[in-house]
Order: C-alpha cells, then structure tokens, then sequence
C-alpha cells in the first residue's frame, strides 16, 4: 500500500511540475519574448516595406527588380532565384565549369548593361550570397549602376547618388563586416523619386 501511496504522490508532483513548466516555458517565456521584440522598431514583424500603403518586399530578404531603371541586387542560387522556401548557395567548387562560365556571363552581362570595364565589376555582382537572399550590394556595385538608372529614370544622377549615399550601411559596431547598400530600400526610395 505503501508503494502505491509513493508513487501516487511522485505521479502528482511530476504532473505539478509539467503543468508549471508548460505555462513558464510554453506561455509566459514566450510572451516576453514577443514583447521585447516588438520593443526593437523594424525586426519582429519581418520588416516590411511598403510603397504607396502597400507591401513591397522586405529589408531583410533580397527580391528581383525586373528592367534596367532599377538597381540589380546580387545574383540569387535560391531555387529559381530569390525563393525563400529554398534558400541556399549554389555549392558550386571554385574550379567548377559551371561556376566559373556563369560568373564570365555575369561579368558580361553587368560591363554591358552599365557600360563599365569587364574588370571593374565586383564580386558581389558575380558570386550569390551562401543564402541566396542577401538584399545588400556593395557600394561599389550600386556605383556602377548609378548611371544607368538615372538614365532610364530620367534623374539627376547627383539625386541617385544621394539616394545610394542615403540607403548605405557603414561596418556594425564601426568594425565589423562591410559597408553595404540595401537594394530592395534603395528601390523603394527610387519607386518614391
């Protein structure tokens, strides 16, 4: 009888257990989660952009931009390109055909479309992010674009200049990583101009 009695109570204070961790660590932990997190502007709801009342995109995904009168983002190994539900880099080795041919299309592709030197476009105009869905460029590449979106825009290149100035991001911290350009913002600013 006594055994019974034991393990009656241990089967209590277990359940009693279970039902306190469940509602700290199943309700209250991830309440205040979500709200710290809607504390941070921008972060928790995905940080949405939107042009004229409607969503565009988002500042932390990368998206295609058809036509030449919008900045181009990196090129995407994401599934067909830019798919978040396969988001990815191309694994492909750096002595790859297949690399190595796609990147000398690129380098091609960008020279002739902004009218630069096949040496003078960077990497990141070459080479997909590891995710496939890096929205930034480097300012090096949003300047060689800045011509011929002012063209096809029919802007002052000084006001694409400051829109590119106005959309860069210096290091983290000062020190960490690269300065780089958020190309679906900068887009967004330009739908705007």
């Amino acid at each position: 009888m006594s055994r019974v009695l034991d393990l009656t109570r241990q089967s209590a204070a277990g359940l009693r257990l279970l039902l306190a961790l469940t509602l700290l660590l199943g309700v209250l932990y991830p309440a205040v989660v979500l709200g710290v997190g809607q504390l941070v502007p921008g972060r928790a709801n995905g940080s949405m952009i939107e042009v004229d009342g409607r969503p565009a995109g988002s500042a932390l995904l990368g998206q295609a931009f058809d036509g030449p009168g919008w900045f181009q983002p990196r090129p995407s190994a994401a599934g067909d390109g830019y798919d978040p539900q396969a988001s990815g880099a191309s694994n492909l080795g750096p002595n790859n055909p297949d690399l190595v041919a796609s990147i000398a299309e690129r380098r091609a592709a960008v020279a002739a479309s902004d009218g630069v030197d096949p040496a003078a476009v960077p990497a990141d105009a070459l080479t997909a992010s590891g995710s496939g869905l890096d929205p930034d460029i480097s300012p090096a590449y949003a300047e060689i674009q800045v011509a011929r979106v002012a063209r096809e825009r029919g802007l002052p290149v000084a006001t694409v200049e400051q829109l590119v100035a106005e959309h860069t991001r210096g290091r983290d911290l000062g020190f960490i990583g690269e300065p780089s350009v958020d190309v679906v913002t900068l887009n967004a600013a330009l739908a705007g101009a």
